[in-house]
């Protein structure tokens, strides 16, 4: 097994969901302490309280990962008596670093809220609230064929040829003939100054998004043998990568309101929930969900045609709202997003059997939910 730094190990994680995902101004990334240093043992937590540390303490953890930030609010002191401080405080003392990945997790491909509609039981889903969209470009590039695998390696590994969650290295080559005269002061690297050369080139089309423009066309720099490069770079109209909050989709079979916030109760062990239905005896099987507190978002569920949205800390006036759409609504709380201990857990375990990593993988213990029911 091999040590594995914490820059290296979260260098892993951005790629399952970057950062570059979360909504403008939520404090994702490393909170608290540093990430130039291996790390042997991880704790997975949905929330970052004082108990939490100190199980982490317990534990002799190197860095904790979680899915709410610790600091949302900057401090205005660091006066220890204050137990949110003294949690700082006790992080750095015991050199724990501290990891989010919060709204990025919500909206990637395969995070948050695809847990969440697979725990349901919903299928055929798609996102209920699109908030980003990725637009691609094409990049067309002819080399000497000999340096064609070395131009193909140095634009994957830059990040172009991924198309969707599940396939990486997509290019296309076909080989032909380039011609070409070098006058005046220039360098060839294939032929003779003033004399025509015909020279075996390959064609290779590689997709990217948009963002990595620079990084596609320095690594094509950096990588081509000639002089002036040839090369064009299109916009591409028909493919665009969408990410957004929330999961809509369909139960196998219909079932009452009651019966399923029963079920939803029994799925994510709460002690209690709140729904809202005219008609508890009405039967569903469009289902919208989206974790956290996401109430303002029940038009978009509506729009999809959910029959029943799932969502936590839904706000009276919200309620009366929905109520008034026609909208079925169950609130199981914030806390169903505990699910990320579970998977957050099993994506590191599985990646560190794949890379041979030497690193312990554990789910806090603690239920950080603050609320109790009578």
């Amino acid at each position: 097994m091999k040590s594995i730094l914490g820059y290296d190990l979260i260098q892993k994680f951005e790629e399952f969901a970057p950062t570059y995902l979360a909504e403008e101004g939520d404090p994702v990334g490393l909170a608290i302490g540093t990430l130039n240093k291996s790390v042997k043992k991880i704790l997975v937590t949905l929330d970052v309280r004082p108990e939490v540390v100190q199980e982490a303490i317990s534990k002799n953890i190197d860095l904790i990962f979680a899915h709410h930030p610790p600091i949302f609010r900057p401090a205005k002191n660091l006066v220890t008596d204050d137990p949110q401080i003294k949690m700082y405080a006790d992080l750095l003392k015991n050199d724990i670093a501290v990891y989010v990945a919060h709204t990025n997790l919500d909206v990637a491909t395969n995070g948050m809220n695809a847990w969440l509609a697979k725990a349901i039981g919903i299928t055929e889903t798609e996102i209920m609230s699109v908030i980003k969209r990725e637009k691609y470009k094409k990049l067309v590039v002819f080399v000497p064929l000999a340096n064609k695998n070395k131009m193909i390696q140095a634009l994957t590994q830059a990040g172009a040829g991924e198309i969707g969650p599940n396939y990486k290295d997509c290019t296309y080559t076909v080989e032909g003939t380039g011609s070409f005269t070098p006058v005046n002061q220039a360098q060839p690297h294939i032929g003779q100054l003033n004399e025509i050369a015909e020279v075996g080139e390959a064609r290779i089309e590689v997709m990217f998004p948009e963002r990595l423009t620079a990084e596609i066309e320095k690594a094509l720099f950096s990588e081509h043998p000639y002089e002036e490069p040839v090369y064009d770079v299109y916009t591409i109209e028909n493919y665009v990568d969408q990410y957004g909050l929330g999961r809509v989709g369909n139960l196998k079979e219909p079932v009452t309101i009651e019966e399923f916030a029963k079920k939803i109760k029994d799925t994510f062990n709460v002690a209690g929930l709140r729904y809202i239905a005219k008609d508890t005896s009405k039967k569903i099987q469009r289902v919208a969900i989206c974790g956290g507190d996401a109430g303002k978002l029940y038009p978009d569920a509506i729009h999809k045609g959910a029959e029943v949205y799932i969502t936590g800390d839904v706000y009276y006036h919200a309620g009366h709202d929905m109520l008034a759409s026609n909208l079925n609504v169950i609130d199981p709380g914030h806390h169903i997003e505990s699910i990320c201990k579970k998977e957050l857990a099993t994506l590191f375990t599985n990646w560190s059997k794949e890379m041979d990593w030497d690193l312990e993988v554990m789910q806090s213990t603690l239920n950080t939910d603050p609320y109790r029911f009578i």
